[in-house]
């Protein structure tokens, strides 16, 4: 049984940062393929950025200079920094790692 949970949502004001985690239980994420998803109301899901088994990452353009995804193998999460938030990163984020989902963390970008 594999259970995937992300932490660290929250409010900020835009120009602001937040770091998302997501932690796993079930599976060894210190080499695991994992993607970042976020969905806003009335959207498509969409990936935000990913990490593959062997590190290689990508990013969507609209986050890519703002947005880092890194792996932490001594606490086994997968992170997202998030700098320079605009409005429009206002989402549910979600992890998945090999169609295992988490049950998403609420980021709201308001001033």
């Amino acid at each position: 049984q594999v259970e995937l949970v992300e932490s660290g949502g929250g409010l900020v004001q835009p120009g602001g940062s937040l770091r998302l985690s997501c932690a796993a239980s079930g599976l060894n994420f210190s080499f695991a393929s994992v993607s970042w998803h976020r969905q806003a109301p009335g959207n498509r899901r969409e990936l935000v950025a990913s990490i593959a088994s062997g590190d290689k990452i990508n990013y969507a353009d609209s986050v890519n200079g703002r947005f880092t995804i890194s792996r932490d193998k001594v606490r086994r999460t997968v992170n997202l920094q998030m700098n320079d938030l605009k409005p429009e990163d206002t989402a549910v984020y979600y992890c998945d790692a090999y169609a295992w989902w988490g049950q998403g963390t609420q980021v709201t970008v308001s001033s």
